[in-house]
Order: C-alpha cells, then structure tokens, then sequence
C-alpha cells in the first residue's frame, strides 16, 4: 500500500497557517503521509507540494469575485484535474468555501472523500447554501462550539475541533513583553490599526480607520499607532491612503506581527473576520468595522441574505455585545474614535471584556489541529483508506 495522500486548498493567510498545523498533526500520526495542494508559505514550510500559491484565491464577496471569475475557474478546473490524476485519499478544502465547494462537489462525485476545514458561515446568511455543502462534504470541521448543532438539524456530519488561534496564543497576555518586543513606550497609551487582510477590504477602509486613528490621537495624549500588514500588497494599498491622508497620523507600520502588535495594544480597531479573534485572544478590547462592495452590500440587504444578530466574531461567540460593530454606511471615523476613546478609557467595561474574553479563550482551547487530523483520520479508517487500502475509486467501481 502506498503512503497516504492529502490534498488540501487554502485560500489566504488563516487558512495557509490552520492547514500547516493540519499538516503537522497529521505527519505526527502518519509520518510518510505526502500532502499537494493550494498552499501559502506556512504549509510549504510544513510540507506541502504547491499546485497554486494561496495568495491567488485572496478574493470575496458576492459581485468582487466577478471580475476573478475566468481565472479562478481556469485555475479550479486545473486543479480538478491535478488532484484527480494524483488520486488522494481526501480533499481538504480549509475556509474559501466559495472556490472550494465546486472542487468537493466534482471530487466526492468520484468518490473521494471530502472534509471542510472551517464552516461557511451558513447559519449567518444565505442558510440554503447547507444543502450543497450536505452534497459535497463527508465531513465539517468546525472551529466555533455552536456550529455542529446547526449541521445535526440538516444531516450533515460535523464536530467542533476548536480553533487553532486560541492553543497558540498564551491564556496570560504579556503586554509589557509585546511592547519591549517591538520598542514601544511601556507607558503611551497603544491603538492598533488592522483594515483587513485584502486588498479590497484595506482599500474600502484604510481612510476610514486613519481619520478615525487622527481624531483619536488628538484626544489622547502620547498615543502611539501601529498598523500590522498581512503582506506586500495590502501594505502597499494601506501606504497610499496612508500617504493621501489629509492630516494623517504618525502610523508605524509593520510587516505581519499582528499577535504582537494586538498584545502590545489598549485597543484595537479592526475590519472583521479571523484578527478580531485574534484581538479577543490577546485581550485587546476593539471597534470592529466592515464594509461590503456597493453591489455586494444591495445584494445582501435586498434579498435578505443576513440572518444573525452580530457580524463580529468576538460578538457571535458570547452571545452579547462586547465589541461595538460598525457596518457598511455605519463605517464613519467620528463614531468610530468616540466608540475606541471608550473602549480606551472604560476600566471597568475593560475588567468586563477581560474576563470574558479569557472564558472565551478557555472554550476555544482544545489542541484543534490535533483534534482535527483525529477526525480525517477516523473518516478515512472507516473508509478503508491506505496507510491505515487503496482509496480514492469512483462511486459504485469495485
């Protein structure tokens, strides 16, 4: 019997960091495993032969990726055909269900089996997309403690494996050690800026966030602002509305250090998604913010896509409020520095925020890319597959 075969797509920098701990856990288990796929530097590091660079798939929304469409279809069909000659024992896609579900779909019709690293965000909005997902995927592993429920109720085999994020993040936040780790005052008070991990994200709401960050600074004495990029060209696109700021602040901008920068930080203004958790889990209090493309965002509303109470993660996991929210028009810099001169000044909501993000933190922490490569492996046992038979056949071949 051959080693066993893995291929696993990941479409940005948190899916390239959780499928290279995916990918570690697994080797541990299986040590001749090979793995192929769409990868970013974190899973070439771990061992991952790259088809495709995840920076290439760095595209959302409803009516954004219309303009990607011809090339990220060229490349999927490409990829189909790569994974289907290399014949693995599972697809992983990880997050970027929307370039994801096609290749699961093809790939479970020939029998492959199928996992989903990170749900779509299916009890949120567009709740209809379950049945698709029921059709392509043998298996979804969940990194939030409510999403199983919601999968039970449509037949869809699910299990929380907690979230990476939270094993590699300490419980005690060093603050002090953060600052002298990236040479700042100890004393000044710190704002965090971090627009989004695209391009398209960083160019809605860099300028928001800078006037937000200016009005701040002029209220607070010694505030120093530093901005963690995900990469080159979020930089760049943060640098220019940096540069064509009118009166805009003095930003030290770093390249990645987001853990840091968040543990170093009072507070935090950031776009939504996976660094607001990060925020939580450092114990930076934050403003979260987001804004849709014009198209995207008359889409949503008009045929009511949305369903859930919150939009930021922190939010959706307690249960409560314990960020405030700024979406779309909502996006405005003055409510956004009076809503961070709050959250920089409140000490006893800041006490509150504390010790719930510690419960939080607590919940999350259940070695998740162990719990993870257990559930792969436990599919593919029961599958017959190799390394643990021959996978991989088309439905109904002997």
């Amino acid at each position: 019997m051959g080693a066993l075969r893995v291929a696993i797509v990941a479409g940005e920098t948190s899916g390239d960091a959780l499928g290279a701990a995916l990918i570690g856990s697994l080797r541990e288990r299986v040590p001749d495993a090979r793995f192929l796929g769409v990868a970013g530097p974190a899973m070439r590091a771990a061992g991952c032969e790259p088809l495709a660079d995840a920076h290439e798939l760095a595209v959302m929304g409803l009516t954004e990726v219309l303009g990607h469409l011809p090339r990220l279809l060229r490349l999927r069909s490409r990829l189909l055909r790569q994974i289907l000659d290399w014949r693995p024992d599972v697809f992983i896609g990880i997050d970027y269900q929307q370039f994801n579900l096609g290749l699961a779909l093809r790939l479970k019709a020939r029998g492959f089996a199928t996992v989903q690293y990170v749900s779509p965000q299916v009890w949120a909005w567009r709740e209809g997309r379950v049945t698709t997902i029921a059709r392509a995927y043998d298996l979804v592993l969940c990194l939030l403690p409510f999403e199983p429920a919601f999968y039970a109720a449509h037949a869809v085999r699910a299990c929380f494996v907690g979230h990476p994020l939270a094993d590699q993040i300490p419980l005690q936040n060093d603050r002090a050690a953060a600052r002298a780790a990236l040479h700042l005052d100890p004393t000044s008070p710190v704002l965090a800026l971090l627009p989004g991990s695209r391009e398209a994200e960083v160019q809605r709401l860099a300028g928001p966030f800078l006037d937000a960050a200016r009005l701040l600074a002029s209220r607070t004495t010694g505030l120093t602002i530093v901005a963690p990029m995900a990469g080159p060209v979020v930089r760049a696109q943060f640098e220019r509305a940096l540069a064509g700021s009118s009166g805009a602040p003095d930003v030290r901008v770093l390249d990645g250090q987001s853990r840091l920068a968040l543990s170093a930080a009072d507070v935090a203004l950031v776009a939504s998604g996976t660094a607001t958790l990060e925020a939580l889990l450092c114990r930076c209090p934050m403003v979260v913010a987001y804004r849709f493309g014009t198209l995207t965002a008359w889409l949503v509303r008009r045929l009511r896509l949305v369903r859930a109470t919150y939009f930021a993660l922190p939010n959706l996991l307690a249960g409560e409020r314990l960020a405030p929210e700024f979406l779309q028009e909502a996006v405005v810099s003055g409510a956004m520095a009076d809503a961070l001169e709050q959250a920089l000044h409140d000490t006893a909501r800041r006490e509150y925020l504390d010790e719930r993000f510690r419960a939080i933190h607590q919940s999350l922490r259940r070695d998740g890319a162990a719990l993870a490569a257990g559930a792969v492996l436990e599919l593919l046992r029961e599958r017959g597959s190799r390394g643990l038979r021959s996978p991989g056949r088309p439905a109904g071949e002997p």
